[in-house]
């Protein structure tokens, strides 16, 4: 064992740490106020940000002297506390402590709280982790949606209003934890992570009420707003109202303004308005349909009767068809007849000429033969050798006596003219 200056008794090397301590440069320190308890002397409480923890005593006279707000010191308020580390060497019947001496304390301001949260926010910045969540594709229409909030806050009553307004019926999975106070920050994260990790939640709502940036501090954490960044599910983040501003607005996918907007970012779609808008438009589908049903109808009608109106006229063509048709083999008919009738007339004339041909001379000298004989017998041949026909008034010839007797005048017809004559006296009988 190297050898070491000692040994000393404990007593006198406790009390020289003291004073070792006492000496070290007074300092101001800033965190949240977490396990005060009281006591007639002290009061007792630590003070812890996100890396560590400190513990601190003041006396409970300077603390009456320093006229705080009646509940202003308590369980997650941030402080800024002025000292020095101190140290109790205890004794036989005492242990030992060590402190953070607090000589003077103040409830931390805005403007304390700004500066710490815009140094964080310019580093998360660097760093790429305020895009991450923005590129995340958020559903239009989500089936399942996670909410981080507390239990009994009006937050939770808000967000259903919203989310009922906008007629979703999805299912909604609640995560609760406090949302002020130094657990409140790992607690969101755990139950962010949780949600995260079930594959039906498609997007995470986190939201509370308003309050001052000491109250919303918790999600102003490093290590929340790093877990929301690396999220594969994206993070709607509605803390506080319009004039709140907390860094894990800056990571989240959509930064709202109040419960009921994040019930809109959750959910793009206005699913009551799109109903209506559907409704309308199946009523105008249907009423086209009824019309269109109507008007092809009556077209279907129209071309139903169509078909026998073109038969008609097909048929009436045809008729007129047959008609000519019929006509013209009729007329076709008839001109052959004539045709034939011709060539047989032709035929038989020439079967005549050939027929009569050898025995025509001998025809034509007896028809000469016959002239002769009548011509001999003629009226005029007779009055060629001398006689005279008797002729009545009326040119037909008068045959007896009697008849020439009664017709007082009577023509006497020569071979070379005609006389008139009168007949009187009685009529002669010939014996």
């Amino acid at each position: 064992m190297r050898r070491l200056p000692g040994p000393f008794p404990v007593g006198r090397y406790a009390k020289t740490l003291r004073d070792e301590l006492r000496k070290r440069a007074r300092v101001l320190l800033i965190g949240e106020v977490t396990n005060l308890r009281h006591s007639p002397k002290q009061s007792y409480f630590e003070i812890r940000d996100g890396e560590g923890a400190v513990p601190c005593t003041i006396w409970a006279d300077e603390l009456a002297r320093l006229r705080l707000p009646e509940g202003a010191l308590r369980d997650g308020a941030e402080v800024i506390v002025a000292g020095g580390p101190d140290y109790f060497p205890g004794s036989s019947t005492s242990s030992p402590d060590f402190s953070f001496r607090v000589t003077h304390l103040r409830l931390a301001g805005e403007g304390d709280l700004i500066a710490r949260l815009e140094a964080l926010r310019k580093q998360l910045r660097s760093e790429g982790l305020f895009e991450l969540q923005k590129q995340l594709r958020r559903p239009r229409l989500p089936r399942t949606i996670g909410v981080v909030t507390a239990e009994s806050g009006a937050a939770r009553r808000d967000l259903l209003a919203g989310l009922a307004r906008r007629g979703w019926e999805g299912t909604v999975i609640w995560a609760f934890a406090p949302v002020q106070d130094r657990r409140a920050a790992p607690a969101i994260a755990m139950a962010i992570q949780d949600l995260a990790a079930r594959p039906e939640v498609e997007a995470i709502v986190v939201t509370r009420g308003g309050g001052s940036l000491a109250d919303l501090w918790a999600f102003c954490d490093e290590t929340l707003c790093r877990t929301v960044a690396m999220l594969r599910v994206p993070v709607v983040s509605a803390v506080g109202h319009e004039r709140d501003s907390t860094l894990i607005d800056d990571v989240a996918a959509v930064a709202c303004s109040t419960p009921t907007h994040a019930a809109e970012a959750a959910v793009p779609l206005d699913c009551l308005a799109a109903r209506q808008s559907l409704e309308r438009c199946a009523l105008a589908l249907r009423r086209a349909g009824e019309g269109a049903i109507g008007s092809r109808s009556r077209h279907l009608g129209a071309l139903a009767r169509g078909p026998a109106r073109a038969l008609q006229r097909e048929r009436g063509k045809l008729n007129q068809k047959i008609r000519e048709i019929r006509a013209s083999s009729e007329r076709g008919v008839a001109d052959r007849a004539a045709s034939q009738r011709r060539i047989g007339t032709v035929v038989l004339e020439r079967a005549r000429r050939r027929a009569a041909g050898a025995d025509m001379e001998k025809r034509r000298e007896s028809l000469h033969r016959v002239a002769v004989t009548l011509r001999a017998h003629e009226p005029e041949r007779t009055l060629e050798r001398g006689y005279a026909l008797v002729e009545g008034g009326t040119a037909e010839p008068v045959t007896s006596a009697a008849a020439a007797a009664a017709a007082g005048e009577v023509k006497l017809r020569f071979a070379d003219g005609r006389v008139r004559a009168r007949t009187e006296g009685d009529v002669e009988r010939e014996t």
